[in-house]
């Protein structure tokens, strides 16, 4: 995401016609400081946002809008209500994915949350998460971006025909394992770089 949003600002500066020191200068901030935003050690807070939205004279999205589509970093999400998964599966998803920002949560609510604010390139969702189903954290999370891939993960077979219905592009047995991560990798409707053996 830090590049995505680095090569965004150097491109809006450049088209702006500023130096990265006229910049710092109708910022208030050193010229090292934009410097580290421009070459991704750092990102600017909510309020330096609003005020480079100002002089770059475009929106807030449009600002973020590369470090949100980049693939370069791809957000990877597990959501399952049972800690103990999600926690074991990070170092499996992140072992498979190098690339990857991957991210766990147990609750639907806080996945949206989150996709709303980051594109998601891939989520591994588990069909029954309390009093919410998968299959519709799928529907919302396409809704919020259609080139999401959804891969299911689940202790029954049995959900095999419903998945289906949901657009998503793979399904898998609990539990989650490297090789069985690596074969839905090759399904994927959007495929995107990993870092790993698939990229």
């Amino acid at each position: 995401m830090r590049m995505g949003f680095a090569d965004n600002l150097k491109r809006l500066r450049e088209k702006k016609g500023l130096t990265s020191s006229d910049l710092a200068a109708q910022m208030y901030v050193s010229r090292s400081t934009v410097s580290r935003w421009e070459n991704g050690s750092r990102l600017p807070d909510a309020a330096m946002l609003s005020r480079l939205s100002e002089i770059l004279g475009v929106d807030v999205d449009t600002l973020l809008a590369a470090a949100a589509q980049s693939d370069e970093h791809p957000n990877v999400i597990i959501v399952d209500d049972v800690k103990p998964i999600v926690l074991g599966a990070l170092p499996v998803l992140e072992e498979v994915m190098p690339n990857a920002t991957v991210t766990g949560f147990t609750r639907a609510s806080d996945a949206i949350e989150y996709a709303k604010a980051n594109r998601v390139s891939l989520a591994f969702l588990d069909i029954e998460l309390g009093s919410t189903s998968g299959l519709e954290l799928c529907r919302t999370l396409l809704e919020i971006h259609p080139r999401t891939n959804v891969v299911y993960l689940t202790a029954y077979k049995d959900y095999a025909l419903d998945a289906w219905s949901t657009d998503a592009c793979g399904f898998m047995v609990k539990p989650l394992t490297s090789d069985g991560v690596r074969e839905q990798l090759t399904k994927l409707r959007y495929p995107f770089p990993t870092g790993g053996e698939n990229k």
